[in-house]
C-alpha cells in the first residue's frame, strides 16, 4: 500500500489495540513515541502499518513507560 492509500486510525482505534486510555496515545504522538498525521480539522490519526509494527514488536509502549520507541 502508498503512503496515499493507507488506513488511518483514531486514537481510540489505537487505545483500544494497545489496552490504555486514548489521551495516552495522545500523548505519545505529542512526545514523538508514535508519529500522527493532522486532519484538516486538526484531529490526529495515526498509520495502521506504523501502529500494528509497533504490536507485532518486541518494544511496546505502556502507559508508564518514559523510554523513547
Amino acid at each position: 500500500m502508498d503512503g496515499n492509500s493507507e488506513r488511518l486510525l483514531t486514537p481510540g482505534e489505537v487505545a483500544a489495540l494497545f489496552r490504555v486510555d486514548p489521551k495516552t496515545v495522545t500523548r505519545w504522538a505529542a512526545s514523538g513515541r508514535i508519529s500522527s498525521i493532522r486532519t484538516p480539522g486538526g484531529h490526529r490519526r495515526f498509520r495502521e502499518s506504523e501502529v500494528r509494527a509497533l504490536l507485532g514488536g518486541d518494544v511496546r509502549p505502556t502507559a508508564n513507560d518514559h523510554s523513547v520507541l
